[in-house]
């Protein structure tokens, strides 16, 4: 590992192997050299003259691609297309004439990249996937377990801790959905010439329009797509790079706010991340026990949303059908975001396959509060005793800030059933209004909601990824 320069912590310590391959040099010039091959053939098949000798040759070179040769060309002619395909040619002695034939740059450079982003995505997929089926489980194990939910972070009516995990689930469906449909819009540039017009291929098949017609669906049949874009400019619509970077940027918001819950959670005592038993908290502080990979998750995310501005603007100031000032924009914006979504989706994974719950505290919490939240029932219950239901309430008003006093200016306990009970009008014994104090009491459908989420939701998306499910995530740091 060299230390004398830059090193992206994306690649260093963040995003995992697959994804650092599919926008890794290999991966590209590879696909350039299918480009190329997938073209040769095609033009063959169109009736130019081009051998089975020639495309067997560049087949045989597909992927032992020599760099050196390319580094040193690109040197004298300052254009790396141009470099590469001189490097192939170099191996390809009969094919070099026929390499590239009828092309611009783009043909190998926008195809390429709508193949790296549309294999990326498909990684996301997978990962995603994973992740909602890991919550969904969470969910139902904890779907009866009651606690103290919050609006505002202020305590509120209960719920159960699984409840609260399909609120998480439900926004990475939202983003699967979204995911899904952007990845089957996906179209290859094809071959369109210079400005889109496909001159050059008017010259090569002397004017024949059947014949160029045919063109660009058949170089998306070997490269594995439906169709190639309908009309472009030399490029295709950098529009593209903001719909899928829109999709990045709103799995890392769904990430980040689960991430957020978490470590508020973890504040609590009541949820925690996984903590390994070697793992150190701080520095200072040994018994320190920090969220650190939820605060990963929310650092990575705030990064990609952010990021996602970039294929916006690029796509905005493209000129006219080309201009070049999206160039190193794309080749910094895009791949990041993509190793950035892909470990903000091995922690997620990581996470949620290992939070731990604490019951007890939890149930601690509640009871801290349930009996301001038993109110209502407490006032039915004594109206139906014989008591006066708006005197009832101002009582209860007045008793509930009494004990709200208690807790917060003298620390005590919560006393409000202990002030009930002393109170005549509501004709109830402290031992009745502690056996009113059941949290399942107060927790409305959530168990039948987790179980109809799940049933009804997120399986049949399971099952029809039944084969991308089984992800396990490797955190290297």
């Amino acid at each position: 590992m060299s230390t004398d320069r830059y090193q992206s912590p994306l690649s260093e310590r963040y995003a995992s192997k697959e994804m650092q391959y599919i926008f890794s040099p290999d991966m590209k010039f590879r696909t350039w050299r299918k480009l190329w091959i997938a073209l040769a053939e095609t033009e063959q098949e169109l009736g130019l003259n081009i051998t089975d000798e020639q495309i067997q040759e560049m087949k045989e070179h597909q992927d032992d691609i020599n760099y050196e040769v390319a580094r040193e060309r690109e040197k004298v002619v300052r254009h790396d297309v141009m470099s590469h395909v001189y490097a192939f040619g170099v191996q390809c002695p009969k094919a070099k004439p026929i390499i590239h034939l009828g092309a611009t740059s783009c043909y190998v450079g926008d195809n390429t990249d709508i193949i790296v982003m549309t294999e990326a995505l498909r990684l996301v997929k997978k990962k995603l996937v994973n992740v909602i089926a890991q919550l969904a489980d969470f969910a139902e194990k904890y779907k009866d377990l009651p606690t103290l939910a919050f609006t505002h972070f202020q305590p509120a009516q209960p719920t159960t801790v699984g409840k609260r995990a399909t609120l998480w689930t439900q926004e990475f469906l939202m983003d699967l959905e979204d995911l899904e449909y952007v990845l089957s819009t996906m179209k290859l540039l094809g071959s369109k010439g210079t400005t889109g017009t496909q001159a050059s291929f008017l010259e090569l098949f002397d004017g024949d329009q059947q014949k160029i017609d045919r063109i660009d669906p058949m170089i998306a049949e070997k490269m594995g797509f439906d169709a190639c874009v309908p009309v472009s400019g030399q490029t295709y619509s950098r529009k593209t790079d903001t719909r899928v970077l829109n999709i990045l940027a709103g799995i890392a918001a769904s990430a980040h706010k689960m991430s957020n819950d978490i470590r508020l959670l973890q504040h609590l005592k009541e949820v925690e991340e996984p903590f390994e038993k070697t793992q150190i908290g701080s520095s200072a502080m040994a018994y320190k026990r920090n969220p650190m990979r939820s605060e990963r998750i929310a650092s990575l995310s705030r990064y990609v949303i952010c990021d996602a501005v970039n294929p916006a603007i690029t796509s905005a100031c493209q000129w006219f059908e080309r201009t070049l000032d999206d160039s190193a924009n794309k080749r910094l914006s895009v791949p990041e975001a993509f190793l950035a979504v892909d470990g903000i989706l091995d922690l997620c994974l990581n996470v949620t396959d290992g939070l731990k719950v604490y019951p007890k505290v939890i149930e601690r919490h509640l009871m801290a509060e349930l009996p301001f939240m038993a109110t209502e029932n407490i006032m039915m219950d004594a109206v139906k005793a014989g008591g006066d239901r708006q005197e009832l309430h101002e009582k209860i008003r007045e008793l509930s800030m009494e004990a709200g006093r208690n807790v917060k200016e003298e620390g005590k306990e919560n006393n409000l059933l202990e002030l009930i009970a002393a109170d005549p009008s509501f004709h109830m014994t402290l031992e009745e209004l502690q056996a009113s104090m059941e949290p399942s009491r107060y927790v409305g459908r959530s168990r039948e909601q987790v179980d109809a989420f799940v049933k009804n939701v997120v399986q049949p998306i399971l099952d029809a990824n039944r084969d991308l499910l089984g992800v396990k995530a490797e955190i290297n740091v």
